[in-house]
C-alpha cells in the first residue's frame, strides 16, 4: 500500500495491564503475559493518550486483563476524556465499587463493557477460574445506576453454548443495551485450549435460531451481535476493516500492534511507543504496513469478488495454522489450505479440561 492512502485511525485499544482477577481458558492475551513491572507508567499512557488523540483516534477502549487493576485508571480516562474522545471501559467488574464508578463516570467514562462466562453461577465460575458472577451482577446494578450504557460481553463455546439462551435472558435482567455473543477466536490461551472450546455443529445450529428470535423479540430494546464461529464457516471474519485500516491496540508494555492477536505472528517485529512516535508507528512501520491494501495478497485473494469485504482473512490466523501470514485464512472455502481446517474439525480431541489462564 502505498503510505499516503492510509487512513487515521478511529479507535485505541489500551491493554492497560495484563493482570486479571479471572483466568478465563479462552482468554486472547498471549500465554506469555507481561508482569507488572513491564507496564508502561502513568506518564506514558497518558502521552499515548495525547499522541493518539493527535493521530485522529476518537474511541478509547480501556481494556486489559483488568483495567482496575491500574490505581491510576481515573487518571487515564479524564486525560482521554479531555482530549475529546468516547472511553469505552472494558472490565469484568471485580472491583468495581459504586464509589469507583462514580468516580470513573465523574472524569468521563462514556460506556462500560461487562464480560460474562455464562448464564448460572456455577457455569460461570468454573469458567471463570473465579466466584465471580455474583459479583458481575452486582457490577452490573451499578452501572445502570450511575446511568451509563452498558454491553455485556460473552465467549461462546462448547461449554457454555448450551446455556445461549439463559445468557441472553441474563442479559435482558442485567439491562444491558448490547449483547455481543461472540464465538471464540483461537488465539493465546483460547489457542491452548481449542480441544476443549471447539462447539460442535450441532450447537451452532441450534444457536442460530436462538439468536435470530432474540434479536427481533428484543429490537429496540437491546441490540445483539453474534460472531460467528468461523471454522465451520464458508467465508472467514473480516480482518477489522483490513490490516492497519481503523484500530490501533497498545500493549501493556508499549508495543503498538495493528490487531490485539497479532503478537501471534512470530515472523513480525512491533515498534513499541517508548522508542517511536506513534504516528510513525501507524504510517511508516514496518508491521502496519505489512498486510495493508491488497499488494501483499495471494493470488487468490487478489482475484476474489470478496476481497473488499473480508480482506484475506484473519493474518494471525493463516499464520498459526499455515505458518504463512500472507496465506489465503484457511477458513476460506477457496482457500488452498482450506483441508487444515477441516482436519482440525475432524480429528481434534473432545475434552472438558481446561488449562486456565495464569495469573502475573
Amino acid at each position: 500500500m502505498d503510505l499516503k492512502t492510509a487512513q487515521p485511525p478511529l479507535g485505541l485499544l489500551a491493554e492497560l495491564t495484563h493482570r486479571c482477577p479471572l483466568h478465563c481458558p479462552y482468554c486472547s492475551n498471549p500465554v506469555e503475559l507481561i508482569a507488572r513491572d513491564g507496564e508502561l507508567s502513568t506518564e506514558e499512557w497518558l502521552s499515548v493518550l495525547t499522541q493518539a488523540r493527535e493521530l485522529g483516534v476518537l474511541q478509547v477502549h480501556m481494556s486489559g486483563g483488568e483495567p482496575l487493576a491500574r490505581p491510576d485508571l481515573p487518571i487515564l480516562v479524564e486525560h482521554a476524556t479531555k482530549l475529546g474522545c468516547y472511553v469505552n471501559l472494558v472490565t469484568s467488574g471485580l472491583g468495581l465499587t459504586e464509589s469507583r464508578l462514580d468516580d470513573l463516570a465523574k472524569r468521563g467514562i462514556a460506556h462500560v463493557q461487562l464480560s460474562v462466562q455464562g448464564a448460572t453461577a456455577d457455569r460461570a465460575d468454573r469458567l471463570a477460574g473465579a466466584r465471580a458472577h455474583d459479583r458481575k451482577l452486582v457490577s452490573a446494578e451499578l452501572i445502570r445506576k450511575a446511568g451509563l450504557p452498558l454491553s455485556v460481553n460473552v465467549v461462546l463455546h462448547r461449554q457454555n453454548h448450551d446455556q445461549l439462551a439463559g445468557i441472553i435472558g441474563l442479559a435482558e435482567e442485567m439491562g444491558a443495551d448490547r449483547l455481543e455473543l461472540a464465538n471464540t477466536q483461537y488465539y493465546g490461551w483460547a489457542l491452548r485450549n481449542r480441544d476443549a472450546l471447539m462447539p460442535t455443529r450441532r450447537q451452532l445450529e441450534e444457536a442460530e435460531p436462538i439468536v435470530r428470535a432474540a434479536t427481533e423479540r428484543l429490537r429496540g430494546r437491546m441490540e445483539i451481535i453474534y460472531v460467528v464461529a468461523d471454522y465451520y464457516e464458508k467465508y472467514p471474519k473480516p480482518c477489522m476493516y483490513g490490516w492497519g485500516a481503523r484500530q490501533l491496540t497498545v500493549a501493556p508494555d508499549g508495543n503498538v500492534l495493528p490487531c490485539p492477536a497479532s503478537t501471534a505472528i512470530e515472523t513480525l517485529e512491533f515498534d513499541n511507543v517508548r522508542d517511536k512516535r506513534l504516528a510513525w508507528i501507524w504510517y511508516q512501520s514496518a508491521s502496519f504496513n505489512a498486510y495493508r491494501g491488497e499488494d501483499w495478497m495471494p493470488d487468490t485473494c487478489r482475484t476474489c469478488d470478496r476481497r473488499a469485504i473480508d480482506f484475506g482473512g484473519c493474518r494471525c490466523q493463516a499464520f498459526q495454522l499455515t505458518g504463512d501470514a500472507s496465506a489465503t485464512d484457511p477458513v476460506c472455502s477457496r482457500s488452498p489450505h482450506r483441508e487444515v481446517v477441516d482436519l482440525i474439525l475432524a480429528t481434534q480431541a473432545k475434552t472438558d479440561e481446561l488449562v486456565m489462564r495464569a495469573a502475573r
